[in-house]
């Protein structure tokens, strides 16, 4: 049997080992009012911590402008894929960017950093929609205390694939892993998808008309989870799968997806499972409960290197476009930057 499960998406999309948990924000923000906020606030949300998921979008913890202000982590990676709109990360070690439109920032915690995403509202002659996927990553006991380490997966940069078949077409974007001799950017270096016998993939897919994809065949040791999140239904090994739901598969068998119509989208996790403890509890993932208390206490001692921006919830010039400061003197942009 190659289905294994099948449930329902939410905000918090359910992961399986090596992964903690993704998180995907679909948010419909107004127009911006020439200070990167909105042109008018939701009446009756909850000032700094608004999750309100029947509402077209959402201040998350930010107050005046949408976001996460500073929080920290440790223990993990977070994997942060923007597919529409635009993010201002700023952290504990100085650096900072702003990234969106198909950019991939990959963080590896480690042993402590602090860090906000921010949401600014940069577009103020129309409404500024927002799509990202956070995907939490773990690390093993070995790596728990690695340095913190930031980098940047430009959109421009990010392999994909597109393969025009008979009666329809097919994308992927290949983010971690490979498919089929196409393999994605390094991520970073100490993180769980940088051994390639980890086999840790992260793909966006993309089918219209009556595409057809298979999944190549694992090992019996990954885990794998498909989650259809936009588009119409589709049928994986003869099973439909309607938007908004997400299977467990078996990692160690091709799988089979047939689109029947129209377009739909896709994210796919997979990976070698991490066979240690796994203790999560807020901003930290840990094996032991005694070394989650050990990192709060961590936190309050040292605030992981302190926070060297004047606010909790610092943005970028709102004429800068994308590009990624890493702290050393060294700044970044994307190739042919709109900047």
């Amino acid at each position: 049997m190659k289905i294994l499960e099948k449930h329902r998406c939410d905000f918090q999309l359910k992961t399986q080992n090596p992964f903690i948990i993704t998180m995907h924000h679909k948010d419909f923000f107004p127009k911006g009012n020439g200070e990167m906020a909105p042109v008018s606030y939701i009446p009756g949300r909850e000032t700094g911590n608004d999750f309100d998921l029947k509402a077209p979008w959402r201040m998350y913890h930010g107050d005046i402008i949408p976001g996460f202000p500073v929080h920290p982590h440790r223990g993990f990676e977070t994997v942060t894929i923007v597919t529409q709109g635009v993010a201002d990360h700023s952290d504990s070690q100085g650096a900072f960017g702003r990234y969106g439109e198909g950019d991939v920032q990959w963080m590896t915690a480690g042993e402590g950093i602090q860090h906000s995403e921010m949401f600014p509202l940069i577009h103020e002659d129309k409404e500024n929609t927002m799509e990202l996927f956070q995907v939490w990553l773990n690390l093993p006991r070995k790596s728990k205390f690695v340095p913190s380490h930031y980098k940047m997966l430009w959109a421009e940069e990010i392999p994909v694939v597109r393969e025009s078949q008979e009666n329809g077409s097919l994308e992927i974007k290949v983010i971690a892993g490979e498919y089929n001799g196409t393999k994605a950017l390094d991520p970073t270096p100490h993180s769980w998808a940088a051994a390639e016998e980890n086999h840790v993939g992260i793909w966006l897919i993309k089918m219209e008309g009556k595409a057809k994809l298979t999944i190549p065949k694992g090992t019996s040791t990954m885990s794998r989870t498909l989650y259809h999140y936009e588009g119409d239904s589709v049928e994986v090994e003869g099973q439909a799968l309607e938007e908004r739901y997400y299977l467990d598969l078996k990692a160690d068998e091709e799988i089979e997806i047939n689109s029947i119509k129209g377009e739909s989208r896709f994210l796919l996790l997979e990976g070698e499972r991490i066979n240690e403890p796994v203790t999560a509890y807020g901003p930290f993932v840990m094996n032991t409960q005694e070394e989650v208390m050990q990192a709060y206490s961590d936190y309050r001692a040292t605030r992981f290197g302190g926070w060297p921006w004047d606010n909790d919830a610092p943005v970028h010039d709102k004429h800068e476009g994308r590009f990624a400061y890493y702290g050393n003197g060294k700044k970044e942009y994307p190739p042919k930057a709109d900047s």
